[in-house]
């Protein structure tokens, strides 16, 4: 399948896929006489794979090395459950920032419930932050 159709195919663009084929993410395709890109329809599951690694937090890189595992002729399972099990630590000490940033500013709001402009002075801009 041609360039355009891939991409329709698989919900992207001709330049998404151009630039996954660089990144070693897709297999380079072969060519027309013509010299037009000619895809294979495996490639579609295989931009599906990409698409749902990156939904999942991966990089495009992580996602490369998942590839390269299974075009290897492995299963790469056990380096799928470790890159997600970093993941999930990374998004456990987001959600803790983002909860202590919380109360931050929960307790900052509190402060400023009761506006007194008359005891700011002009150096502080606004007392409460």
């Amino acid at each position: 399948m041609r360039i355009g159709e891939l991409a329709e195919a698989s919900g992207t663009t001709a330049k998404t896929l151009r630039f996954y084929e660089e990144q070693g993410l897709l297999p380079a395709a072969e060519r027309t006489p013509a010299g037009y890109r000619d895809y294979t329809p495996d490639a579609v599951g295989r931009i599906d794979f990409i698409h749902r690694g990156q939904a999942a937090g991966l990089t495009l890189a992580q996602v490369r090395q998942i590839l390269d595992i299974r075009d290897d002729g492995q299963a790469p399972c056990g380096h799928v459950q470790d890159l997600l099990d970093s993941r999930l630590a990374d998004l456990d000490e987001q959600i803790a920032q983002l909860v202590a940033l919380r109360e931050t500013i929960t307790q900052l709001r509190d402060q400023a419930a009761t506006v007194e402009p008359e005891t700011c002075s002009p150096d502080q801009v606004c007392r409460y932050l």
